[in-house]
């Protein structure tokens, strides 16, 4: 599957709309952006059952600000919607079929416990 372009417009639905979606801010004028992209297009045609999805932060820059992406490439990972991952830097092919790897391999039940009783931390 070829990598999908993300938007303001369609964010949001492409996060919820399907199990794991893996998002790559970047920009043409970035180098590290640039090395990384045939990483994460290789990436892409090895996990069908995952989208793989780029936002291009010159033209989506509220997008980009709403995430506070500071650095490029930033490379987040959400699963259920909810977001697991988030680090700025060009991932090596093995490092990101790792990540990849614990991604699937979350128990996505613990996780929404986990977060739920962080909450009512918070609350309390």
């Amino acid at each position: 599957m070829a990598t999908v372009t993300l938007s303001s417009g369609n964010f949001e639905e492409t996060v919820s709309a399907n199990d794991i979606v893996l998002v790559d801010f970047w920009a043409s004028w970035c180098g590290p952006c640039r090395m990384f992209a045939p990483v994460f297009e290789e990436a892409s045609t090895t996990h069908p059952g995952i989208v793989f999805a780029k936002v291009d932060t010159e033209a989506e820059p509220e997008l980009a600000g709403a995430f506070g992406i500071m650095s490029i490439p930033t490379l987040m990972a959400f699963r259920d919607g909810v977001l697991l991952y988030s680090q700025a830097g060009a991932l090596p092919a093995a490092a990101l079929e790792d990540l990849i790897r614990q991604v699937e391999a979350l128990d996505m039940d613990a996780v929404r416990a986990q977060i739920s009783a962080q909450s009512d931390q918070k609350a309390g």
